[in-house]
């Protein structure tokens, strides 16, 4: 783990840090439905050929964006596009269906987990409107162990 945090140039946050170097690193089971991805990995459907992935750059968002309803013209979309998918966080793993869940390191929404898919990406956490979880790697793996859907909020 501190190797990995040396080359990508971060410290991961709590409490997924502990969790890691103390009780596993990866899952077959979940969260999330395909189980959780070992730290240096990605998900077997994450694709070949797509730009290195660069940890210490900011995760570049702070609310809900849902890219297909943005009205700017697509050049404009597609570099913040790829700094969502690349910059700021590793991947837990997937639900399927291009469905990751990140957990950000670096950025202002550093702890945060959110769930980046074809359509938008959106944080999970009470506080940001869709979910009755708490935020974090914590909140997410207690909300996914007590069998509650991702987003619950009515």
């Amino acid at each position: 783990m501190h190797a990995f945090e040396a080359e990508h140039g971060i410290v991961l946050p709590e409490p997924y840090r502990t969790f890691v170097a103390e009780i596993c690193d990866g899952s077959d089971s979940g969260p999330p439905g395909y189980g959780l991805v070992p730290l240096a990995d990605l998900p077997g459907d994450w694709g070949d050929g797509r730009p290195r992935r660069v940890l210490a750059q900011p995760f570049p968002l702070t609310k809900m964006w849902m890219w297909e309803e943005d009205p700017r013209p697509q050049e404009e979309v597609d570099p913040v596009l790829e700094q969502v998918y690349d910059h700021g966080s590793i991947v837990l793993g997937t639900d399927g269906c291009a469905m990751y869940w990140h957990l950000i390191v670096s950025g202002p929404h550093r702890g945060h987990v959110w769930q980046i898919s074809g359509e938008g990406a959106v944080p999970f956490g009470a506080e940001f409107g869709f979910t009755t979880g708490n935020p974090g790697f914590a909140g997410w793996v207690k909300h996914w162990a007590a069998g509650k859907p991702w987003f619950d909020a009515a």
